[in-house]
């Protein structure tokens, strides 16, 4: 008789690899095979991103800044940013297997394989650094660096699956593209990058908890403690009230220290009430126990941002 071979433990590689091994992958064209990397990278949270670059490069000039600089920038934070996705997409491919929210990202759908989106990672994030290095400065180079870096190691590999305290602190990496356009303009930091850095800081969590109890049903299935899970509707409507009071008060800081003129100050203030009202109603609903509807605080927290970052940059353009 024969001994029979000791089997290695199954784990989530072992199992990727036998996946691989067995099924045959349909042959993908070139188009397809791009848009598969586009949606890596999560376009849309790199839009957001983009929209907070640009504005605070202009208030760092005071003007309109070198176009060239702008573009070099753009460009190194989209790499960054999309890096820091493609790793999370990566190290979370298997909840996002079972998660109907993410069910048809590329790493699920087999349009790119596990090595592919390692790779890719790897090479935007390498990319971003020189990028900005040697078209910006160094300082924003770093920056970014520390962007990936604690996107992915904190906050997808320590924070997530966690404490339902993950996207608080996780958030700090979405916060950094203003230091980055900060620093590539003038080559240090000082006051007004720092609060603007903690409006995005703050806006955070009432930006992403109304999202986490629209797909609650998904968190609960892959056992990630997002608040909405391990809390009821109405301590996240309470929650989503504090942060967005604390984020329009610190936007209003912004005021003094930056010198900020009217345009800012009408719109900080106008739209900073319209986010507040929005979180007040989802909390009502709550406790009512009526139809909540967090998808409205969450696409009224995304124009909110938006109106005060183009404040931000409209201001600095005006003659008073």
């Amino acid at each position: 008789m024969y001994a029979s071979p000791r089997q290695a433990p199954l784990t989530i590689e072992t199992m990727d690899v036998a996946i691989e091994a067995v099924t045959e992958r349909p042959r993908i064209g070139f188009r397809r095979k791009a848009l598969a990397y586009i949606a890596l990278t999560k376009p849309r949270v790199i839009e957001l991103l983009l929209v907070t670059t640009v504005p605070v490069m202009v208030l760092a000039a005071n003007g309109i800044p070198n176009l060239w600089l702008v573009l070099a920038t753009l460009v190194g934070g989209s790499l960054s940013a999309g890096s820091a996705n493609a790793f999370n997409c990566y190290i979370d491919r298997d909840i996002d297997r079972v998660m109907d929210r993410t069910k048809k990202r590329p790493l699920v759908t087999g349009e790119l394989s596990d090595r592919e989106a390692l790779v890719f990672a790897w090479v935007t994030g390498i990319a971003s650094i020189l990028v900005l290095g040697l078209l910006t400065n160094w300082l924003a180079a770093a920056l970014s660096l520390a962007a990936i870096l604690f996107y992915v190691l904190v906050y997808t590999l320590v924070l997530k699956r966690r404490t339902p305290q993950n996207i608080v602190w996780g958030g700090a990496a979405g916060c950094m593209p203003v230091l980055i356009g900060w620093a590539a303009v003038t080559g240090d930091l000082s006051w007004p990058p720092v609060i603007l850095f903690m409006i995005i800081f703050l806006w955070t969590p009432p930006h992403y908890w109304p999202l986490s109890m629209k797909y609650r049903a998904d968190y609960q299935s892959v056992g990630v403690p997002m608040l909405a899970v391990v809390r009821g509707r109405t301590v996240v409507g309470l929650q989503v009230i504090l942060y967005a009071w604390a984020t329009v008060a610190c936007s209003l800081l912004l005021i003094p220290v930056a010198h900020m003129g009217i345009v800012y100050t009408v719109v900080a203030v106008l739209a900073g009430g319209w986010f507040i009202v929005e979180s007040h109603l989802l909390y009502s609903s709550a406790i009512r126990h009526g139809e909540v509807r967090p998808m409205r605080v969450f696409h009224s927290s995304i124009s909110y941002l938006t109106l005060v970052f183009i404040a931000v940059g409209i201001d600095p353009l005006l003659p008073f």
